[in-house]
């Protein structure tokens, strides 16, 4: 499951252990195909937390970030960001990715 980030609100997300927070909007292409990738590597990975963060809904937590170009997934381990990759990436490479952290 992936929760929805509302407010710029990531107190839970950097609460947990291990967090990837997908920035992406509604009307970008490669975000709405990257969304099904992680909604698999959600069910597939139940000790990693997946959040999904509307960079127009949460504008100033994406400029947290230093978001510039969608989409992108960011870990965080303890609340602390250790990764992040730009742009859409196939199921392969985005659990690799994201397993490395684990």
């Amino acid at each position: 499951m992936i929760t929805k980030i509302a407010n710029n609100d990531l107190t839970e997300a950097k609460a947990k252990e291990l967090a990837v927070l997908d920035f992406s909007a509604t009307w970008c292409g490669p975000c709405k195909m990257l969304a099904p990738v992680l909604e698999h590597l959600a069910d597939e990975m139940p000790g990693v937390s997946f959040y999904s963060i509307d960079v127009d809904e949460n504008f100033p937590l994406a400029h947290e970030f230093g978001v510039s170009s969608i989409p992108c997934v960011v870990v965080l381990k303890h609340g602390q960001e250790v990764d992040r990759t730009v742009g859409f990436e196939p199921a392969p490479a985005m659990h690799a990715f994201v397993e490395k952290h684990l």
